[in-house]
């Protein structure tokens, strides 16, 4: 029995490969964080539309972030039950039979294959490819991405044996094994959500071949054990079971507690989303949100995503502060603390400057990836302070787009688990909570809330948790923030404008991406 062969193996490490590095995290078989340690890697954009990253800085990352987790924990390798994985979603790694990288990995933001995404759509059809799998065809899916190497670099693609996730790459290193799980395999517009299998239809009018693509498996499979080479390297030893775990969205749900029917979550991170928990997928007559396959069996997490969410707020940083930066090395402390500070300032509103959040284009609900990013309503009386605050809300409002997306397909939502790096922010979850009108939740784990759900599925993948009812002990409430009602007016009062400046936008996205 799977007890016994634990023994005294009480520890999960998981692995979290975010777009801007990987965060290595320990749980005990209580479902307590203990310790956690990050790894930072690059992220290239060669021309415009293009995002890479290299596939071996990302095992390099494991590494380090590896070894400075056990030194901070001391727990010794003979402890941990299992090897598990978060990873970003909708990439595409090619690697050749002996699993090594061949050149960078095109990552989810890279939007270079617009021409792969409409010929597909044009063979087959934009609502037959979002019912089959519950995605619309984009540049922002894998499928795409393959298409653009087979199409631009011949004798790369001719080289190719399976195209990966990143996790997935990360899982081939250890185990010498290719699987992804169904969470990602729902990410390459070529996965037949419905019955969970690659979809030989869609794989064939996009002149591909089944045998590029893994094996797709439950999150929860233990897809090999630790080799010993790989063992040595990581300071671990041979044997330990490697759970593939879920894409980064998915394990997000989970970590939020979101299992079930009924319950939603947001992520408020680099790009930003909002999910929910359902038995069956949401086809939106619009194709605004999307499906992917839970992390959860017989679940499904109909989801709406946007770009440039914590995106927008580091560009802010960079472009708008840099007096806030200095300022904030001077006094020792984050640059959006400061932001934060001089954002709480002014009235909800922004005196009506609007900030419209498309510096990469544009997902949810929009799907337009020459959509640009404006401030709109700016006088002479606008300050940084106003810019500041008004990237915030601009973000608010779009998701607020992507909610009344679910709403009005008959979802219920009446409060929101809020995770991820942005709700760190003070200022950011009032604007949020008063933005959507809805009560917000924010749990203790904000950045590792996608790690516990790795993590979760690795314990119930090895038989540590009994099944994923255990996040509800993991999942600790630490604040419930109700919404203003003056702010909410307000909010309410701008909102139809904030969509009607995408729609008057439209035809110069046009002209400007020309």
């Amino acid at each position: 029995m799977v007890v016994n062969f634990l023994n005294n193996k009480r520890y999960i490490i998981a692995y979290d490969l975010g777009t801007t590095g990987n965060k290595a995290t320990i749980f005990d078989d209580e479902g307590n964080l203990v310790s956690s340690a990050f790894s930072g890697y690059k992220t290239y954009y060669p021309k415009t539309s293009w995002v890479e990253q290299e596939p071996k800085d990302w095992w390099n990352a494991i590494g380090s972030s590896n070894k400075k987790l056990l030194e901070k924990s001391g727990i010794k390798p003979s402890e941990i039950a299992c090897l598990t994985f978060s990873g970003q979603m909708m990439g595409c790694v090619p690697v050749d039979k002996k699993g090594e990288p061949l050149g960078r990995a095109l990552i989810w933001a890279d939007q270079r294959g617009v021409r792969q995404a409409e010929r597909l759509t044009s063979k087959l059809g934009e609502e037959y490819i979002y019912q089959t799998v519950g995605h619309r065809p984009s540049a922002s899916y894998s499928a795409a991405k393959i298409l653009w190497i087979k199409d631009n670099e011949p004798d790369r693609f001719k080289k190719i044996y399976k195209v990966l996730h990143a996790k997935d790459f990360i899982a081939s290193r250890m185990t010498g094994n290719f699987y992804t799980d169904y969470s990602d395999a729902s990410g390459t517009n070529l996965f037949d959500i419905n019955n969970l299998t690659w979809s030989d239809e869609i794989i064939e009018a996009a002149g591909l071949v089944k045998d590029i693509l893994p094996e797709a498996v439950p999150s929860t499979k233990i897809v090999g054990k630790l080799k010993n080479s790989v063992a040595i390297e990581l300071g671990l030893i041979e044997g330990i079971p490697v759970v593939i775990g879920g894409g980064d969205g998915c394990c997000a749900a989970a970590g939020a507690g979101v299992i079930s029917f009924g319950t939603a979550y947001h992520y408020l991170g680099s790009s930003s989303w909002i999910g929910l928990a359902t038995e069956k997928p949401i086809i939106d007559s619009q194709m605004r949100t999307f499906n992917w396959v839970h992390v959860v069996p017989g679940l499904y997490s109909p989801t709406g995503t946007m770009q440039a969410a914590g995106a927008s707020y580091q560009w802010a940083r960079d472009v708008l502060c840099p007096t806030e930066v200095k300022e904030a090395e001077e006094k020792g402390v984050s640059p959006y603390q400061i932001m934060d500070e001089k954002a709480a300032k002014i009235p909800a509103g922004s005196s009506n400057l609007l900030y419209l959040p498309y510096l990469m284009g544009e997902r949810s609900p929009y799907w337009n990836p020459s959509a640009k990013g404006a401030f709109i309503g700016l006088t002479i009386k606008h300050t940084r302070e106003h810019m500041i605050r008004s990237v915030m809300e601009g973000v608010a409002l779009n998701m607020r787009i992507i909610m009344n997306s679910f709403i009005e397909q008959g979802a219920v939502i009446d409060k929101i688990r809020l995770i991820g790096g942005g709700a760190k922010g003070n200022v950011w979850r009032r604007i949020l909570a008063d933005v959507f009108n809805k009560t917000i939740i924010i749990p203790n784990l904000l950045d590792e809330a996608t790690s516990m759900g790795a993590a979760l599925i690795g314990g119930v993948g090895v038989g540590i948790y009994s099944d994923f009812d255990f996040v509800n002990k993991m999942f600790k409430i630490k604040e419930i923030i109700n919404p203003d009602e003056n702010n909410s007016k307000i909010y309410n009062r701008i909102y139809p404008a904030f969509k009607d400046a995408y729609k008057g936008l439209k035809e110069v996205y046009k002209i400007l991406n020309n």
